[in-house]
């Protein structure tokens, strides 16, 4: 199985008053037709990176990198109205709120039509069929009533099938999905997960999960990488993260509450300046071969 997405030595800086922040500092990885999960804690550079495979970085941000290649084509070479061609069709991400995510004072139906419409040049009619299939797709009973409806008439859950549904319309190679259950009950969680994982494998697509649920990415993805203070500090197999050797994974493992084990006071992570520029640990380079 061939790589879908080739990231090598990603740096993402902004210039403040201060000095530089690096929030992304030289990472590389690559992803294949497989569900990749990135965590961390806040403003470890889980979703900067995801925005910057997309070039979403914005002045005064400065993106670099050797190269991010999508199936060998180098994404930094294209112009701005070449990575337009990208950014939905090729490449989707679905943002962590819904609600700042959709306009609202369009009808669903309307912006989901627009996003199949901008990368497939076909009629309104074939436009409406296709958004009620991919409605109904990720489980919504009433796909003709949610059509009609608008972003604030629907529940954080809804609002997540919806952006899914919109993200994966044009039918991408890749889908980055950034803190997707973060806002949701544990059951609408199961649901979101069960509804990406389905429509994933269905397609044979590429996965960029970001959480900062270590429950969840171990159960759900095949690899983790671990992000800290802007690095890729550990790399492994999703089901083997309980056996992680970086002292910062095993923190954050530490810090969560057990059902199984009463203790009185979670753990505390010690934090070590020389993982700010420690050698990752890697279990697993590369993706699994088919």
């Amino acid at each position: 199985m061939t790589n879908l997405l080739e990231v090598k030595n990603l740096c993402v800086n902004f210039p403040t008053r201060n000095g530089v922040v690096e929030a992304v500092r030289n990472i590389s990885f690559s992803l294949g037709k497989e569900r990749l999960g990135i965590v961390g804690e806040s403003g470890s550079g889980k979703s900067m990176t995801g925005r910057a495979i997309l070039r979403l970085i914005k002045k005064p941000g400065i993106l670099t990198a050797d190269y991010i290649k999508l199936e060998g084509q180098d994404l930094l070479k294209l112009s701005e109205r070449e990575m337009r061609g990208v950014r939905g069709h090729k490449i989707s991400m679905v943002m962590q709120d819904p609600k700042f995510s959709l306009n609202p004072v369009m009808r669903i139906g309307d912006q989901i039509c627009e996003a199949y419409q901008l990368h497939s040049k076909v009629s309104r009619k074939e436009a409406v069929k296709k958004t009620i299939e991919m409605l109904e797709a990720v489980l919504i009973r009433d796909p003709e009533r949610v059509f009609k409806s608008y972003p604030h008439e629907m529940s954080g859950g809804m609002g997540q099938r919806i952006m899914i549904a919109m993200m994966l319309i044009p039918d991408p190679q890749i889908l980055i999905a950034d803190e997707p259950t973060s806002a949701l009950d544990v059951t609408v969680q199961k649901e979101v997960l069960e509804i990406m994982d389905r429509l994933v494998r269905e397609r044979g697509m590429g996965l960029i999960f970001i959480s900062h649920d270590l429950n969840v990415v171990s159960a759900f993805c095949d690899r983790v990488l671990i992000m800290y203070a802007g690095r890729i500090v550990e790399t492994c197999r999703a089901d083997e993260l309980s056996n992680a050797k970086h002292p910062y994974t095993q923190g954050l493992l530490k810090s969560l509450p057990q059902l199984e084990r009463r203790v009185d006071r979670l753990a505390v992570l010690q934090r070590d300046e020389a993982w700010r520029t420690a050698p990752s640990v890697s279990g697993i380079v590369e993706p699994e071969r088919a």
